[in-house]
């Protein structure tokens, strides 16, 4: 029983150490070789949360077994429940929140819609122009076409009405906007 357990435990810390040090470069030479092993179906049999429990289950077994009179069978269920616990808590208190805390500069057209812009290149009656959108923490040139089918000079305030696969369309806007407001001391 004690071999199992310590080679469930050295087997999760080589892993760790191997993933750390050279995961990516591995993963690069590889090159997908490896992406039957992933369980995309499935999130909580992550990898991470799989091999960490693997590794609790021989660090409990072997400090069960050496430091507890219970019998062997009671170390294997003990050292069995302790693995599932801690594979289940590092799943929900680190694999989970990490995945879900990555941040992305990415957005997607639709998701401009109602926003307020400035016009950097004139729109013209029946043609596109240029305008700036702020999205998150930066700006975002995009081009665009009145909505009403009326020219907007350049650094006039618009907000965007509808989008496309490439064009927003824009309308502009004759009150000023809460950002104005608040600079001018109002």
């Amino acid at each position: 029983m004690e071999t199992l357990f310590l080679a469930c435990l050295i087997g999760g810390v080589l892993y760790a150490i191997v993933s750390v040090l050279i995961g990516d470069w591995l993963g690069q030479m590889l090159d997908g070789a490896l992406d039957f092993l992933s369980a995309d179906g499935h999130p909580w049999l992550h990898s991470t949360a799989i091999v960490g429990g693997i590794t609790v289950f021989g660090g409990a077994g072997l400090l069960l077994e050496r430091y507890t009179m219970l019998s062997a069978i009671s170390v294997l269920v003990a050292a069995l429940l302790v693995a599932i616990v801690m594979g289940i808590a590092m799943f929900f208190l680190y694999i989970r929140p990490m995945e879900q805390s990555e941040n992305s500069t990415a957005f997607s057209m639709k998701s401009l819609v109602g926003k307020a812009a400035e016009v950097l290149v004139p729109i013209p009656a029946a043609g596109c122009g240029e305008v700036l959108v702020k999205v998150g923490a930066g700006f975002t040139n995009q081009i665009a076409a009145s909505y009403d089918g009326e020219p907007i000079a350049g650094g006039a305030r618009v907000v965007i009405v509808e989008a496309t696969n490439d064009t927003l369309l824009v309308s502009q806007v004759d009150l000023p906007l809460l950002s104005d407001e608040t600079e001018r001391g109002m």
